[in-house]
């Protein structure tokens, strides 16, 4: 049997960054590569039933005992557009404490006193990248740990529940649930493992919204611009300006929401900010977009209709609702974690899951750890020791009666 670190250094050779900008399915062609290799590695184990349908969604099934539930494990395959995944260069080293030089020649080096979690990992092996791209354990060490978890079954005589396998693309866009099919992967609950450190249980989530904001000017020579000239870029740094400081994910944290400035471009005609708005609580979420659009009529008031055309639009909303009323499912991961001596630390995300869309499409699908850390960029890492023992921790979340 192949290793749970073994499957995830041949997965992060796969560039499967997702595209916001692009309106196929799956947004980038890299994901039908990696999509193509995981049915291919699930047939070869055994999954007879395994497939990549037209959009790109992995699925496939470990039958179990049916007198036990069906139970569904999630990932997705696509990495964060936020920083690359280009010729991710991985390292495994036995990490014994202190700063570790990711890149000696760009002195890139994740630093302790950035990044205590690294106090402890000591006395494990961590794999890290060489500080030019992200890792991609979000979330390609979900992959291997639930398939590392399958073949475990597979080659076990304990009665364990039915598995259903989902592996999506495009989570990273806020699209992985846009095509899932929920009625024939038939589970009757499920779990992402899409999680961050050893224990971590989460099971509520933002609400979610993405803002395109743009901007019309008057562009004119400089020269001869008194009274004419209509700055489209300072319009967009002014209705900037008026969001809330306080509110910024740098200065936010537990159950704090905010607004985040994506990325912005312009010229003095026009000009264009995006943004995403989270926060746990609805009517908080709601006033943020009240308020975005508030500032909107106000710079429309003060330059002119049409000088700001704001467009706001859902991606998802706080699963908390729709696992409350079958908490027994928390209540199992728990038992679980606790039988493989793992403490549960059950805290809201600061983010979402294919799991929150799907809780609302009718599968409640709260999300599990994977073990990693510093999701999203270079400083990225996961230690092997505690992919070894999620994928454990799955099987025995399969087998609890």
């Amino acid at each position: 049997m192949e290793t749970v670190s073994q499957r995830f250094l041949r997965y992060v050779a796969f560039d499967t960054q997702s595209d916001e900008f692009s309106e196929s399915c799956p947004s980038t062609k890299n994901q039908l590569a990696l999509g193509k290799a995981l049915v291919a590695e699930m047939q070869d184990m055994g999954i007879s039933d395994a497939y990549m349908d037209t959009d790109g969604y992995v699925y496939g099934t470990v039958p179990g005992d049916p007198g036990m539930p069906t139970i569904g494990l999630i990932a997705h395959m696509d990495t964060a557009p936020a920083f690359s995944g280009t010729d991710v260069k991985p390292r495994v080293l036995m990490y014994n404490g202190g700063d570790i030089v990711l890149n000696k020649e760009k002195s890139i080096v994740l630093r302790t006193a950035d990044f205590e979690s690294l106090d402890k990992h000591i006395g494990k092996h961590l794999i890290v990248t060489d500080g030019t791209t992200l890792l991609g354990a979000d979330n390609k060490a979900g992959i291997a740990e639930i398939l590392t978890a399958a073949e475990m079954m597979l080659h076990s005589d304990k009665k364990h529940a039915t598995l259903r396998i989902g592996f999506t693309p495009d989570e990273e866009i806020g699209r992985g649930a846009d095509r899932f099919n929920v009625e024939a992967f038939g589970a009757d609950y499920a779990y992402t493992v899409d999680g961050g450190a050893l224990g971590e249980l989460e099971y509520e989530n933002f609400n979610a919204a993405g803002a395109t904001v743009e901007f019309h000017g008057i562009s004119i020579h400089p020269g001869s611009a008194k009274n004419k000239m209509v700055n489209a870029q300072l319009i967009a740094m002014e209705f900037h300006s008026l969001l809330p400081v306080h509110q910024r994910p740098e200065s936010t944290e537990g159950y704090e929401g905010f607004f985040h400035l994506t990325d912005m471009q312009g010229t003095e005609e026009t000009a264009v900010l995006r943004y995403i708005i989270r926060d746990h609580d609805m009517k908080k979420f709601t006033d943020k977009k009240s308020l975005m659009e508030e500032i909107a009529a106000f710079l429309n008031a003060k330059y002119g209709a049409g000088a700001v055309d704001l467009k706001v639009q859902d991606s998802y909303f706080n699963m908390r609702e729709k696992i409350e009323p079958c908490m027994y499912i928390i209540d199992r991961a728990v038992s679980s974690m606790r039988k493989m001596g793992i403490e549960p630390k059950i805290t809201p995300i600061r983010g979402g899951t294919d799991g929150a869309r799907l809780s609302f499409m009718g599968l409640p699908c709260p999300n599990l750890c994977t073990g990693g850390e510093n999701f999203h960029g270079k400083y990225e890492y996961i230690p092997i020791e505690d992919m070894e023992l999620i994928s454990k921790l799955l099987v025995t979340l399969l087998q609890d009666a």
